[in-house]
């Protein structure tokens, strides 16, 4: 196991597979230290080549992610909060949409603000069946800047989103389930094991390839659709000169497993 050194953030690599853990006590809630270091963690794993597919988890039982530490976000205002907003905007969220790794969301407990603004941006979510799951920026008059008004759109469509923000209520995981904003729901004790299970599974996939799908549909799909179509026809030529292309054809003729690089 590899092990990256992050004050806020457990950030290990197991099996190709990168674990981000909010690590935060008691409750992971952002301070000004754990906002800055998120686009390092990220990129630590995103960097890595050892690393095929990344986890987003809590490295606490209770608690996935608490949102801002309010002691701290109320003296944000002004020129301190487009610095606040402008590391979620300018270096978290490109980090997240571009990506060219899988991203995997384990979440548990209760699960607000910030940190879940960060599960909508991966590509598929799990959730224990004791989680707790809300945006209630309503409650203190903001709405959540991690690109969730965007994310949350695309996600769930415009009517589902605005209930969602406008309400500001914790649902279950069987209700984020019923709505489309997680994946999975899992019993909180096998959580873990689920997502590492599927994570593997993914990373024994052709990463190159795994890259492109997630280009087409996560770029693509915000766009205009001949604009989404023309990433679809570069990444389809770009992988049909690779290795991997040639392995996979040639193993399926061949009927044996395929041995990516």
């Amino acid at each position: 196991m590899t092990q990256h050194r992050f004050r806020n953030y457990a950030v290990t690599t197991e099996q190709a597979v990168g674990w981000l853990e909010y690590r935060r006590p008691p409750v992971n809630a952002f301070d000004w230290d754990m906002i800055r270091e998120a686009p390092m963690a990220l990129s630590a794993l995103i960097d890595d080549p050892a690393v095929h597919v990344i986890v987003i988890a809590s490295a606490l039982e209770k608690y996935f992610n608490s949102g801002a530490d309010l002691k701290v976000f109320r003296d944000v205002r002004g020129s301190a909060m487009r610095e606040w907003v402008g590391i979620c905007h300018d270096q978290i969220v490109p980090l997240l949409r571009h990506s060219p790794k899988p991203l995997l969301a384990a979440i548990n407990g209760i699960a607000v603000g910030g940190g879940l603004e960060i599960a909508w941006h991966c590509d598929v979510r799990f959730a224990a069946s004791d989680a707790r799951i809300g945006q209630p920026e309503i409650q203190i008059a903001y709405i959540p800047p991690i690109g969730a008004t965007q994310a949350l759109a695309r996600l769930i469509g415009r009517h589902r989103a605005l209930r969602f923000l406008y309400d500001g209520e914790l649902l279950s995981a069987q209700q984020a389930l019923e709505i489309g904003l997680v994946d999975q729901v899992v019993p909180a004790a096998r959580l873990r094991d689920e997502v590492r299970a599927y994570a593997q599974h993914l990373a024994g996939k052709p990463q190159n390839a795994l890259a492109a799908i997630r280009r087409c549909v996560t770029e693509g799909g915000s766009l205009e659709f001949d604009a989404g179509l023309k990433i679809e026809f570069d990444e389809a030529v770009r992988l049909s000169e690779s290795p991997n292309f040639a392995e996979g054809v040639a193993a399926f003729l061949e009927k044996r497993p395929p041995r990516w690089s």
